[in-house]
């Protein structure tokens, strides 16, 4: 495997010149990019002395492939989900990181054996792993509460608007979950046409109860204008609303879809050595367990889940509130990426005609 710098070359940038420089990393924004900031962007720069940058995007993926196509690539880092670092890396679009270059953990694991499943790509370097799960707004149920996946389907019995993503991934997964699939059947059958078939009936019975969203911060702020009564939504920003707001808002581990986020260096970047000093800076063992402190995510490392300690309120234990707690894995899938890498295209172009027939 091609290595993008040598550890000497990254020596003598640390040393001297990086001091001056400065690298743009994107990311997907709101309390995600400020948990970033916190624990990886200021203490790199006070370490290096390099800045950081922060750009936002409601994918890094699609604008990270125009640069690169354009010749024209701004960014140094980017954040991407772990089928789009397949994709991109199959495109030539990302440059190719060693892994050996990687901190091993502090007992001396190398970082290879370190890494949680897929938490490594030939491209990019795992440092989170998050869930779409759904969520509701207590004060509608105050008698019954809903419990699993096959609840938020159910509109008789929890009547309500729900809130979707504008976007087949993990929705097709639970719809087949709360039609009763078991979550370790759900990618066999939805390999079929039958499966795909009985996931878009079960999107019909609660069509014309769907309220749309596109971005993470979105189903949050839907739950408490009190325009939807559950949405499905990134797990760490209904922590965030519920323990740091206040807001009254539940999660239902239940069927949660659970990924990867990876840092990659787009193809051509203005700094990569700088860059990739920054992404071996932020997926250490302690500041992926840092990170946790600011959003409740899972660290992409074994050797930081026994790190992860507080909220930055000084009272809430994270571990509970991470999608790879024992308790909220009961019912659990992992996103399939080579299904989605295989797929993606094909089921998007179906999703998009189901939205647009009446």
């Amino acid at each position: 495997m091609k290595k993008l710098l040598s550890l000497a070359t990254a020596l003598t940038l640390l040393a001297g010149a990086g001091a001056a420089q400065q690298i743009t990393v994107m990311s997907w924004g709101g309390t995600y990019s400020q948990s970033q900031i916190e624990a990886y962007h200021k203490p790199f720069t006070a370490q290096t002395g390099i800045s950081v940058i922060n750009v936002d995007s409601d994918n890094p993926a699609i604008p990270i492939k125009a640069q690169v196509e354009a010749g024209n690539v701004t960014t140094d880092v980017v954040d991407i989900e772990y089928a789009d670092a397949i994709r991109l890396c199959d495109e030539g679009m990302l440059e190719e990181i060693d892994p050996a270059i990687l901190p091993p953990a502090p007992d001396g694991t190398p970082a290879t054996e370190d890494f949680l499943p897929q938490g490594l790509n030939d491209c990019a370097v795992g440092s989170i792993v998050f869930s779409t799960i759904f969520a509701y707004d207590s004060t509608r149920f105050p008698d019954e509460a809903p419990q699993s996946m096959a609840d938020f389907f159910d509109i008789e019995t929890f009547p309500g608007k729900r809130g979707l993503k504008k976007a087949p991934k993990a929705l097709l997964e639970m719809a087949l979950m709360a039609d009763g699939v078991p979550a370790d059947e759900v990618y066999a059958l939805l390999s079929t046409d039958e499966g795909i078939d009985r996931a878009f009936a079960k999107l019909d019975s609660i069509k014309r109860h769907v309220v749309w969203w596109e971005t993470g911060a979105q189903p949050p702020q839907l739950l408490a204008d009190g325009e939807v009564a559950m949405t499905t939504a990134y797990n760490g920003r209904i922590f965030t609303a519920a323990v740091s707001e206040g807001k009254p808002f539940e999660m239902v581990w239940d069927g949660q879809v659970y990924e990867y986020n990876l840092f990659a260096i787009p193809r051509g970047a203005p700094n990569q050595e700088a860059a990739l000093e920054f992404i071996k800076f932020a997926t250490d063992t302690q500041r992926l367990a840092d990170q946790a402190k600011w959003i409740s995510y899972g660290p992409a490392r074994r050797s930081s889940a026994g790190l992860v300690g507080l909220y930055q309120d000084g009272r809430t234990e994270m571990g509970p509130h991470m999608p790879t707690s024992p308790e909220n894995m009961r019912n659990a899938l992992a996103s399939s990426y080579d299904f989605w890498v295989d797929r993606e295209a094909e089921l998007t172009e179906r999703f998009s005609a189901w939205l647009a027939a009446r």
